[in-house]
């Protein structure tokens, strides 16, 4: 057996895993009592995945730094308050710590050479250890909905940084500062005045329906509507609070999903959106945990070089005016880009996008150097698609790997930014 996952309130580690010591590689023991594992859990010699998410656990048990195989740790939804040194193996690659009381990381981080993704959104972290700046595999950090008053430089400087958020803090969020956003991009509407029907999909931080209007509203377009309610607390993205304010600061563009009307009802926070159109689908689909933090795609999906230039033109396009308006994205990626017959795409999903307005200058500008290095790997991922059939001579394919290539230099000012990036597309 490689896979065990166990929901039954279990309040002490079942000792029955480990008649599967030899083979087992992912253990999901989420939505359980636990606050402590065995003395002996390094007997799993080839677990891989440890998913120990909505325990009771109140500190990372040191024993799972003896694990020689562990790489991904999820204790999401605990009662963590302390992090000791040294507790977790150094060639851990994907943490997930959302959602706990934590209020500092140990030191030891920094010797987390292969770590990916880290998660710590809604904490109560004031900083980062210093040592962390050693973490140079870094490529998604969540820093969302904690007690950050600042961020340090270095970890603009990081060179695999891709996806970063950070809203929800005090040095960037009216939920801290309390004062209301100033945004009059779209006008307030009622819950009231919207028929909700369908669920049409669900996130972390809310549910988005599809909606008419019970009368008709001229200045608002359609009556068909798309309207996303968003859940009440804190999510792995932040609070709601701080992606509404994004959806409205990113005001209007033709690829990015179209904000009509703000909901701010007694106990309701949502947002009203044009329908997207029929025929739009999926670029590509979420990273699983062989990728880790890579796009994945549906087998036989290939595009020419024309269409590859489309679809990373507009999306450098869009990133673009986000980044003027002052919005990091913080999630670009295939997976919240829909894309037609076209290649026209439309950018959605602002769950982790954060207000740079708040950042120091050299910040600022390297937070979009960040994201460009997400176009590039979404460009390197449309590159090497198996079905491709690429001509390796072809000029295009020769300008859109040099930019691929411009977009990963690991010097972050050096990389271009989303308007040199668009210029030299165009060129």
């Amino acid at each position: 057996m490689k896979r065990i996952q166990i929901q039954q309130q279990l309040t002490e580690f079942p000792r029955e895993v480990f008649d599967h010591a030899d083979t087992l590689e992912i253990l999901d023991l989420g939505n359980n009592q636990l606050s402590q594992l065995p003395d002996d859990f390094p007997r799993l010699k080839k677990l891989k995945i440890l998913f120990l998410t909505n325990n009771h656990f109140t500190h990372i048990p040191p024993v799972l730094a003896q694990c020689p195989s562990l790489e991904m740790i999820a204790f999401k939804e605990n009662l963590l308050t302390e992090f000791a040194e040294n507790s977790i193996p150094e060639h851990t690659r994907w943490l997930i710590l959302t959602g706990n009381q934590l209020t500092r990381l140990p030191q030891s981080m920094g010797k987390l050479y292969r770590l990916q993704k880290l998660a710590l959104a809604g904490n109560q972290l004031s900083e980062l250890p210093d040592s962390m700046a050693n973490c140079r595999n870094l490529e998604l950090v969540r820093l969302s909905a904690n007690r950050f008053e600042s961020l340090p430089d270095w970890l603009f400087q990081l060179p695999r940084l891709s996806w970063l958020a950070f809203a929800g803090n005090p040095f960037s969020s009216s939920v801290f500062t309390g004062v209301e956003h100033e945004s009059k991009s779209v006008p307030f509407v009622h819950l009231s005045d919207i028929e909700l029907d369908e669920k049409l999909g669900e996130g972390a931080s809310g549910t988005i329906y599809r909606g008419h209007w019970k009368q008709a509203h001229e200045h608002l377009g359609e009556p068909d509507i798309a309207v996303k309610l968003f859940k009440g607390d804190v999510t792995s993205d932040g609070y709601p609070q701080d992606e509404l304010d994004c959806c409205l600061d990113a005001g209007h563009h033709p690829h990015i999903v179209k904000t009509i009307g703000e909901i701010k009802d007694p106990g309701e926070l949502g947002i009203v959106m044009e329908l997207i159109p029929a025929g739009y689908r999926n670029l590509g689909n979420p990273p699983n945990f062989d990728t880790c933090s890579r796009d994945t795609f549906a087998e036989g999906v290939s595009f020419t070089a024309g269409q590859i230039a489309k679809i990373v033109s507009d999306f450098a396009s869009a990133a673009h005016h986000l980044h003027q308006q002052g919005v990091s994205h913080g999630d670009l990626y295939a997976h919240n880009t829909l894309v037609n017959d076209q290649n026209e795409i439309l950018l959605g999903d602002f769950g982790a996008a954060s207000d740079c307005k708040t950042l120091p200058a050299n910040q600022r500008a390297d937070m979009e150097k960040v994201e460009v290095r997400a176009l590039g790997c979404l460009l390197d991922d449309l590159l090497t698609l198996p079905a491709n059939q690429l001509n390796e001579e072809e000029s295009l394919v020769k300008m859109l790997k040099s930019l691929r290539d411009q977009c990963f230099v690991e010097g972050v000012e050096q990389r271009p930014d989303f308007l040199k990036f668009l210029e030299t597309l165009s060129k």
